[in-house]
């Protein structure tokens, strides 16, 4: 069961309510931007630890808390001229996890925004997130 916990920011004394997510909150991955990894926790057990391509310089990938919202196995960017994204979890707005085609990025900033996968990792993942009902999505610099 989440529990709701009150957190005061340190920036103006802002009282914020977070939910926190019990270990076995299902599916949970993990995107440490400053090592360009992604770890995949099923259950609260530590699952897949896969590179990932995160934004590169003049980009930003948010940092945060978010749950994943519309997936679809196969995207097309509204924004960069259809390119696509294959096994596409958006979890902000127009932000996803998805799979690249550009494989040798990976490992190293190279997006616009969104965090980039292997092929075979995003339909792991797509495939863990469906049938577990959702994803939590956990970003950090």
């Amino acid at each position: 069961m989440p529990q709701i916990r009150a957190v005061l920011a340190a920036a103006g004394g802002l009282l914020c309510l977070a939910l926190t997510l019990p270990a076995s909150a299902g599916i949970v991955a993990q995107v440490d931007q400053s090592r360009q990894r992604m770890r995949v926790y099923v259950n609260g057990a530590l699952s897949h630890d896969w590179p990932v391509s995160t934004a590169r310089s003049g980009y930003v990938t948010p940092n945060g808390n978010f749950r994943v919202g519309l997936m679809a196995p196969m995207w097309r960017s509204h924004k960069y001229h259809g390119s696509p994204m294959p096994h596409a979890m958006f979890f902000r707005g127009g932000y996803a996890i998805h799979g690249t085609y550009s494989v040798g990025q990976l490992g190293r900033r190279a997006s616009h925004g969104c965090v980039r996968l292997a092929p075979g990792h995003a339909s792991r993942l797509f495939s863990l997130a469906r049938s577990y009902g959702g994803a939590s999505v956990v970003i950090r610099r």
